[in-house]
């Protein structure tokens, strides 16, 4: 019988349904996902040997899940996914405010309806969407918001006084019955409102303006909070934290190529831009590389974190800076310069917190010190790598190109140039050529000019040579030529 054509509890009687509480629902899923080799987080990377296998075990155990992290580390998204692991549909007494479960009925209004009518009892499906409910933490947030409170406009309309139960106006937590349910932030959340919740979690009643109910609400609770909160906005009180059975711990991306990976997934881009820009690996790589100088920075609050939608406001930001450009050009196709990167910087600005010293020296200072840092950490890892300290006279693999700037008068790349003018300059540079062939045979082609204007970026870095931003585009030049000429 097709769950469709149950419309009472007597034909759910007759079709074998047996109640089950969601974290048993939970369970049993996971442990057929588990048998089968399905992943439950499709779509999570960098926790597969880490937050993944926490997660499952706690839902293996039955646990209310605090998932704590800093910002951008995918904790809501985790909550989210859970419920995939709930049945499609599960019945539901048609009229119940607490989405009571016809077989097992908890609230005032289904009992008595269940008695007046019976087997004749009408009941609805609820699909595991709709079985999601969450709140962000807010200082505003009242007990009557997630609890429930006495309705006087109830009262009067059904002529009730107030010692009677039927008068109260569930709140959040109550409606969420049987479903999961998530509290954001839960430092940020007063403590008396935490204090509210121990009763839910352990004993299973909650207790409105005098009442009591024995309710045992059927949830699955998921918390997500910030370290950072402990400290500077609230904290956890320590009888709710007993009370939540697994502490899992997110943490960030560990290598550049699951960040690109993430950022790639998250990314939202119009396919204009898809179709018309080449990104070339290596800046992939410095794009991701600037989050991870950002969270290793001197100028950067650690506590704080750096989030993984820095990186993908920077990709879209990157994408646009080389399309609104090529649109000016009127180049169709073009491919990322390294120069374009200046314009990820309003994308860094906004979401890393400063300490004294980056505030001191600026936020687009500290932006452009990340840029600079990730690529001298990428460099030695593409070309050979440039001591600090060298012997006299001693033959390095940059002679030529270091030679070519000293003999010159600097070498401009301006931000309008079109495609043409822009590898027609770099051409100009013979040495970059060599280097090319030998350290990076196997380059694509439409990479080349992406890694001549790294190898000059990298060499600014190593102090080989000097770098100027100004109004029209960067100009490279002979480090020791700049100081004679008073630049």
């Amino acid at each position: 019988m097709k769950i469709e054509t149950i419309k009472t509890i007597g034909e759910l009687k007759q079709s074998g349904y047996q109640s089950k509480s969601i974290k048993d629902e939970l369970r049993d899923n996971l442990i057929e996902n588990i048998k089968n080799k399905v992943n439950t987080f499709d779509g999570i990377h960098g926790y597969e040997n880490t937050v993944i296998p926490e997660l499952e075990r706690a839902i293996l155990s039955r646990h209310n899940i605090n998932l704590l992290g800093l910002r951008g580390q995918a904790k809501t998204r985790l909550a989210r996914m859970m419920i995939n692991l709930l049945d499609e549909y599960i019945p539901v007494v048609e009229g119940s405010e607490i989405n009571d479960d016809p077989l097992q009925p908890i609230s005032r209004f289904a009992t008595e309806l269940i008695t007046e009518k019976g087997d004749d009892t009408p009941i609805t499906w609820l699909h595991r969407d709709e079985r999601f409910a969450e709140k962000l933490a807010t200082p505003d947030v009242t007990v009557a918001d997630i609890i429930g409170d006495v309705d006087p406009i109830k009262a009067a309309n059904l002529k009730l006084s107030y010692a009677d139960d039927r008068v109260i106006h569930y709140g959040m937590i109550p409606r969420a019955n049987r479903c999961i349910f998530v509290i954001n932030e839960l430092p940020d959340l007063q403590a008396r409102i935490q204090v509210a919740l121990f009763n839910i979690l352990q004993e299973g009643d909650i207790q409105i303006r005098g009442f009591k109910l024995r309710l045992p609400l059927d949830m699955q609770f998921v918390f997500t909070a910030n370290p950072e909160d402990y400290t500077n906005r609230g904290s956890i009180v320590t009888p709710l934290k007993d009370r939540i059975g697994s502490q899992i711990l997110t943490h960030y991306p560990e290598n550049v190529d699951t960040a690109r990976t993430i950022t790639a997934q998250e990314a939202k881009l119009d396919a204009r831009q898809s179709e018309t820009i080449h990104i070339p690996d290596l800046a992939k790589d410095v794009l991701e590389q600037i989050s991870f100088e950002a969270r290793d920075s001197e100028y950067v609050d650690v506590k704080s974190g750096v989030s993984a939608r820095m990186s993908i406001t920077a990709f879209q930001n990157l994408l646009s800076t080389a399309e609104r450009r090529a649109l000016l050009a009127g180049d169709k196709n073009t491919v990322i310069r390294l120069s374009d990167f200046v314009g990820i910087i309003p994308s860094i600005t906004g979401k890393v917190e400063l300490v004294y010293e980056g505030e001191q020296e600026g936020a687009d200072f500290v932006a452009n010190t990340l840029l600079e840092n990730a690529i001298k950490t990428l460099f030695p890892r593409y070309f050979p790598k440039i001591e600090k300290l060298e012997k006299q006279d001693e033959v390095t693999p940059y002679d030529d190109l270091i030679s070519w700037f000293f003999n010159g008068e600097g070498f401009e790349l301006l931000d309008t140039m079109n495609d043409a003018e822009y590898k027609s300059k770099l051409d100009e540079i013979k040495p970059l050529d060599t280097l090319l062939e030998e350290y990076q045979p196997d380059i694509e082609k439409e990479d080349i000019y992406f890694e001549k204007e790294f190898i000059l970026w990298g060499l600014t870095q190593f102090k080989k040579l000097s770098k100027y931003r100004y109004s029209k585009g960067l100009k490279f030049q002979d480090p020791y030529g700049s100081y004679i000429s008073g630049l």
